[in-house]
């Protein structure tokens, strides 16, 4: 697997993440505000966007290329990501990649601030939804 590469994207290069996305007919968007991260071998296998929101950041737009998937990318491509950040890290996904997440080292039912809390009670009115937060190891 060491031919993958995760880095984050550089502003310029934002275009490619769409161009992804739509070559799947994902309805995922990369967004503005956002850091925006990629697995790559030469073209993008995988992308997630990290929204800073509330005092931490949400991760959304998580998707791998159907031809890549059970490899490990999103894993290593969700660990890369967030390795540096000390704010809290939410996310929203259908109940059944709540496994997945857990293996990735999230929690079921985090506190949410209330600006979460309120759009995942819009998403969850169309569809099922859970949250997810990821949990770190206190250092003293």
């Amino acid at each position: 697997m060491s031919e993958f590469h995760c880095t984050r994207l550089d502003e310029p290069l934002w275009p490619l993440m769409n161009k992804f996305y739509r070559a799947h007919q994902s309805s995922m968007k990369a967004v503005r505000d956002a850091q925006l991260w990629v697995a790559r071998r030469e073209e993008i296998v995988a992308a997630l966007c990290l929204r800073p929101v509330s005092g931490g950041h949400w991760l959304t737009g998580l998707f791998v290329d159907p031809a890549y998937r059970t490899q490990g990318i999103a894993g290593r491509l969700i660990a890369e990501a967030v390795k540096n950040l000390d704010a809290p890290v939410w996310l929203f996904c259908h109940p059944d990649l709540r496994r997945f997440y857990e293996r990735q080292g999230f929690g079921f039912d985090p506190d949410l601030p209330y600006a979460m809390a309120e759009r995942l009670s819009r998403y969850a009115r169309s569809k099922p939804m859970i949250a997810m937060g990821l949990k770190r190891n206190k250092q003293s």
